[in-house]
């Protein structure tokens, strides 16, 4: 029996978790998603979500490909020349990448908005007390003082002075009716999502597939690499990224392993 066999899935703390397990981003996500459930800021329908998620990240091979990279390198450019960029929290990112979203926020001067689809009030608290735990200072959505147009659940409550308002909107783990609806809001969205073939993805202006325990820290990594870039060289970022090329390469990876 390998070392690796005994590691619990029941573990107290996410540090139990040997960085050297050869599933440990793996090991992580379900960790974390399972602590989320247990706090009350993520749904159970969010365990099957992350399921369908890790099933195409170890088609991916469980990294970062080239095509993603480029997807997250002009989504943050996208993110530093936006007016009123925003940054959509559900309670699948609120467990998985809480801090690092607060990291992405201030790095591109981004707002944080707590959406859901399983929507309460006490959800929507838990979210927005998790993420001031992890350094935010300001959390939207708790107003729901405006509508997403022709969306009849509860994920089209949003901030006027939030979502409603954005130019830019960071929509990762999204529902596909959601992402159709903000697109017809004429909005730039960056869809992170591990399944290049479903709505979000296929209607975001930046569609990045990779996980987002990687895909969050590298679109920061890359913001903060251009914070002084000037606005010629990010349009030029902006306009050199192929979207249709992007789905492409993570198609054939998933489908081919190439």
């Amino acid at each position: 029996m390998s070392e690796y066999d005994t590691v619990s899935a029941e573990v107290e703390h996410e540090d139990e978790i040997p960085e050297d397990h050869p599933r440990y981003q793996d090991l992580l996500t379900r960790h974390r998603i399972e602590k989320g459930v247990e706090k009350g800021i993520t749904h159970l329908q969010g365990m099957h979500a992350e399921g369908r998620g890790s099933a195409f990240d170890y088609l991916l091979g469980e990294k970062t490909i080239p095509s993603a990279d480029a997807a997250e390198r002009a989504a943050a450019a996208h993110l530093l020349l936006a007016d009123h960029p925003v940054l959509s929290i559900n309670g699948n990112v609120a467990a998985l990448v809480p801090g690092e979203m607060v990291d992405l926020a201030a790095a591109v001067d981004a707002d944080l908005e707590v959406n859901l689809f399983n929507r309460t009030p006490e959800r929507m608290q838990a979210i927005a007390d998790h993420l001031r735990e992890h350094g935010a200072t300001d959390v939207k959505g708790l107003e729901a003082d405006a509508s997403i147009p022709n969306l009849d659940h509860q994920r089209a409550k949003v901030d006027e002075d939030g979502i409603y308002a954005a130019d830019v909107v960071v929509v990762p783990l999204e529902d596909g009716d959601r992402a159709e609806a903000l697109e017809a809001m004429d909005k730039t969205e960056i869809v992170i999502d591990l399944n290049p073939l479903s709505r979000s993805p296929q209607v975001a202006e930046v569609p990045i597939v990779d996980n987002i325990i990687r895909a969050v820290p590298n679109v920061t990594d890359h913001a903060l690499e251009l914070a002084d870039a000037d606005e010629g060289d990010l349009r030029e970022i902006v306009e050199g990224f192929d979207r249709e090329r992007a789905l492409e390469a993570a198609e054939e990876r998933i489908r081919r392993g190439l």
